[in-house]
This record gives C-alpha cells, sequence and structure tokens, in this order.
C-alpha cells in the first residue's frame, strides 16, 4: 500500500496504527505510543472505550441513518443532553466542526439582515481557527492558511486576541452585528485570554445587541475542566459551536443556541443530510454519559501534568512558558521546535507542534497518574535532549 493515490494535503508522519487501548496506540509492528494528541483533541475518552463501541455497534446493528426528514428520537436525547448540560436552548447538529461554525456564521447573517444590516461583519480573532470551508476559512484570523483560496468571503474583521479596548473601538461600525471567539486559542498556540475576556465580550454583546458566538471545537466536552470552557467563566453565548471530542472519532458536530440566536432557523433555512443521523447521535449519547464521569478529574490531571514539565524544565530557558486549562496544555518554547514531533515519537510519545514553536499537548481524559507521568517524563528527556544536540559539542 502506499499514498500515490491520496491527494496530498497532509505532510503525514512515517507511522500507522492497527489498534487502540485508552491512552495507547499500537503500529503495525507492535511498537506502542502514548497518545498526547488525541486526534487533535478528538478521543477524550481514549482509544476503543468500551461503552462507546457498545453503543456504536448496537445502533448501527439497528439502524443507521433516515435523514431529517423524519423524527429521530436518539437525536431528541443527545440535543436535551446538551442544552442541560450547556444552559443553552436548541441545537442543530452537523458533521463536522467546520459545518457548525458555518451554521453559526448563517445564523449571524440572518440576525443582521432582520436588524436592516445589508452587509453584516462578524468581528473574529487573530491567530484564531474556524475550519477549512471557505467561510470558516474567511473567519480565521491566521494569514497562512488563507494563502491561494483567495477572493475569500466578505464580511469579517480581525481583532487583537484579548483586546477589549479594540473591541470597543470595532463597535462604533454600524455594521458589525456578532462576535467569534474562541475562549482558548487552541491551533493558534494555546493561547488563554485575560479571566474578564468572556465576560467582557457578553456585557458588549448583550449592550449592542450582537450574537456572541463561542467556538468550543477544541475546547468543549471537558477539554478544558468543565463540559465547555466557557461555563468556568458563567457566561452563556448566543451560540456555541462543538464537534471533535463529543463523538471521540465518530464525525458529528453541533450548533447550539440561546437567547437572541434561537429563532433565526427555521424550516428551510439550514439542512444536513448526515447532520445528527441515529448512529452519530447515539454515538455521541454514549460519549456524554461517559464524559460526565470523567470531566471532574480533569483540572487536577492537568495542574499535575503542567506542574511536573514546568519543574523538569525549570533549567531550560528555551522554555519560556507552560500554560493551560484542564487538559489543553502548551509548552512555549523561544524557537522553532517542529522537530520535537520526530523525536517524541521516536521514544513512544505522540505529540503536535503548533503556531511554530509551541508544544500542544491533548492527552485522552481518561489518563491515570502512572501515564501521566510517562508523559511528563519522556517529554521532558525529549527537550533537554534536543536543547543539548541544539548547543553542539
Amino acid at each position: 500500500m502506499s499514498e500515490q493515490f491520496l491527494i496530498p494535503t497532509y505532510a503525514r508522519q512515517p507511522v500507522a496504527f492497527e489498534r487502540g487501548e485508552g491512552v495507547w496506540l499500537y503500529d503495525q509492528a507492535g511498537e506502542r505510543y502514548l497518545d498526547a494528541v488525541s486526534g487533535i483533541a478528538v478521543c477524550n475518552l481514549g482509544h476503543a472505550h468500551p461503552a462507546v463501541t457498545r453503543a456504536l455497534a448496537e445502533q448501527a446493528g439497528r439502524l443507521v441513518h433516515t435523514s431529517n426528514l423524519y423524527r429521530i428520537p436518539v437525536q431528541e436525547a443527545l440535543a436535551e443532553r446538551l442544552c442541560r448540560l450547556s444552559g443553552m436552548e436548541k441545537v442543530f447538529f452537523s458533521n463536522s466542526g467546520a459545518e457548525a461554525n458555518e451554521a453559526a456564521i448563517k445564523l449571524a447573517r440572518l440576525h443582521g439582515h432582520r436588524r436592516g444590516v445589508d452587509k453584516p461583519v462578524v468581528l473574529v480573532m487573530e491567530n484564531s481557527f474556524h475550519g477549512r470551508t471557505l467561510a470558516t476559512l474567511s473567519a480565521t484570523g491566521n494569514a497562512k492558511v488563507k494563502e491561494g483560496f483567495e477572493p475569500l468571503v466578505e464580511g469579517f474583521r480581525a481583532l487583537p486576541y484579548g483586546d477589549l479596548a479594540a473591541l470597543d473601538r470595532a463597535l462604533d461600525e454600524p455594521d458589525v452585528v456578532a462576535v467569534l471567539a474562541e475562549p482558548i486559542q487552541g491551533e493558534g498556540g494555546v493561547r488563554l485570554p485575560d479571566d474578564g475576556f468572556l465576560a467582557g465580550l457578553r456585557e458588549r454583546c448583550d449592550r449592542h445587541g450582537l450574537l456572541l458566538m463561542l467556538d468550543e471545537i477544541q475546547t468543549g466536552n471537558g477539554r478544558a475542566g468543565s463540559y465547555f470552557a466557557c461555563q468556568r467563566q458563567g457566561v452563556v453565548p448566543d451560540v456555541l459551536t462543538t464537534a471533535k471530542g463529543l463523538g471521540n472519532g465518530f464525525p458529528i458536530g453541533a450548533c447550539l443556541v440561546a437567547g437572541a440566536a434561537t429563532e433565526l432557523f427555521g424550516p428551510g433555512s439550514h439542512g444536513s443530510t448526515f447532520g445528527g443521523n441515529p448512529l452519530g447521535c447515539a454515538t455521541a449519547l454514549a460519549v456524554v454519559d461517559a464524559l460526565e464521569a470523567v470531566i471532574p478529574e480533569v483540572d487536577a490531571k492537568g495542574e499535575r501534568l503542567r506542574a511536573a514539565l514546568r519543574d523538569g524544565l525549570a533549567d531550560l530557558p528555551m522554555v519560556t512558558e507552560v500554560r493551560g486549562r484542564g487538559l489543553i496544555i502548551g509548552l512555549q518554547l523561544d524557537r522553532p521546535c517542529a522537530e520535537l514531533v520526530g523525536r517524541a515519537r521516536e521514544a513512544g510519545l505522540l505529540i503536535n507542534v503548533t503556531a511554530g514553536s509551541v508544544v500542544r499537548l491533548l492527552p485522552p481524559l481518561i489518563i491515570d497518574d502512572r501515564e501521566l507521568t510517562f508523559l511528563a517524563d519522556t517529554l521532558i528527556r525529549v527537550i533537554h535532549d534536543f536543547a543539548r544536540d541544539l548547543e553542539g559539542p
């Protein structure tokens, strides 16, 4: 087998996995690796979780798909569960996070047109990432991923992340109808705003009649220590998008609405052939059930891991910060460090580098103390070896 028939949109690593169990992945040679990427914050419950596997198999044996022409009871059950967990009011189900964000953008435009705004503008954040469809790419505050795809969709203006003063200046524009932000910027380098940022967004959106839209594709489903990261600040948005960890590997996304966004969509205004089908919703419902028992321990695990990394790397000036919340953690280096991905893999640890110089750790939320120790010890050793090799003989 080879990759010759695949469009080369990915720079794949030279390894293929045959099976997974908990936090571990096993390659074709039987070697095992601690997965601190989790499919990019997807497998929050780890691999081959028994309850999720059972729900998927049982539902596949009964009914996979009917379309949204008909009622889907398990979809209704999942929607109720997510609304009760989040404080939101209604849900639209999609197949991915990008599609959930597409729904959010459409809601913002509907909101603007109903206010008499001909060309609605959504305020977004620099260094953000919202997807690779044309509209979500346009909303993304990263010039590199946009290269070659112009002309982009109009109607977005990027502001410095976490800067409420810049937001205040932008709100003077009459065409602004919504603000779209991530509670923590994952692809942007695990960047956390000040604690008052989300509350500040909420207050300003209320004052100006704007939709507050939070992208919790990566931070939701327990990753940041609460079911959704915004709940730590006591903030309820008008639109909340999630995906990734919702299906633990099964493709499903959701756009949740509340307040001013609740009645914007009606029959025919949006849709998805596969979104919210019985198989996806039964799987996600099992995921949500399992996550509720796991999430209360996530903060403590994240604190232990960050503390171990800070202690073990304190003597390396090149590691300038260890930051994060829950089990989304970033190690900021003072130089490009993509080389660490291969070095860590050779040591039996899967990591990710984002924003060029940030080691991003997204281990499964079920990780135990012994596995946390392996993760920390291995990464500390790999980074020390990297630093020593840079110094030369």
